[in-house]
């Protein structure tokens, strides 16, 4: 199977190629530079894996929650790549790509995205025994106080939310911190690996279909 991924949903840019579970990737943190390395990124890929995009099987893309600009682009260049083509595409929760990278190391894991506006995007994720996070409970735009917490289990906490409010959410969370990774963006090799299981189940859609989720009715770049 071949996979092309694409995750700028939050300050961090990057694209992942797979290739029967071969993965190559290019990331960087780079605020509102989106729109210039994203397409070089993925040109490098392909080239290096020395194919073209017809190859492709599944184009993956993260959704969001988050930044209204970099969610729209990662849904434009998903759509131009994959329509022309007739190749299917897969949306992967932000926070569920977030919660991805943690997924070796930790069986519980809540995520925390900064949403601007006093609010964080936020989603509590159990890993299963496929190594894939499932979300607990819905994800959620809210100001800290207000967070969904779990009612078991040691958890470690991910991302710029907890950096921002840690303070907020601990007072709300009802469970055992043991660790927090505050500096830590989704990245597009995670939505691969949420992806593949996604695509093996059937679970895709028409490039068309492609949309943005934003939690918020008002949204902030």
């Amino acid at each position: 199977m071949k996979i092309l991924a694409i995750e700028t949903s939050t300050e961090a840019c990057s694209a992942a190629l797979d290739i029967d579970d071969s993965c190559i990737f290019r990331y960087e943190i780079a605020p509102r530079r989106h729109t210039e390395l994203i397409l070089p990124m993925i040109d490098s890929l392909l080239q290096e894996a020395g194919i073209g995009v017809n190859s492709l099987d599944v184009v993956a893309f993260g959704c969001g929650p988050g930044a209204f600009t970099g969610v729209r682009i990662a849904i434009g260049i998903t759509q131009g790549l994959a329509y022309p083509h007739d190749i299917p595409v897969i949306p992967v929760s932000t926070l569920a790509a977030l919660a991805q990278q943690f997924s070796k190391r930790h069986e519980n894991i809540a995520t925390a995205i900064d949403a601007r506006m006093k609010e964080i995007y936020w989603g509590l994720y159990k890993v299963n025994e496929y190594n894939l996070v499932k979300a607990i409970k819905k994800e959620k735009v809210c100001p800290p106080k207000n967070i969904s917490s779990p009612t078991s289990g040691e958890w470690i906490g991910v991302g710029t939310g907890w950096k921002i409010y840690p303070n907020e959410i601990k007072t709300k969370f009802k469970c055992k911190i043991i660790d927090i990774k505050n500096d830590t963006y989704p990245h597009a090799k995670d939505v691969i690996q949420l992806a593949k299981s996604s695509y093996t189940n059937g679970k895709f859609i028409s490039a068309d279909r492609a949309k943005p989720v934003y939690l918020r009715d008002k949204v902030v770049n």
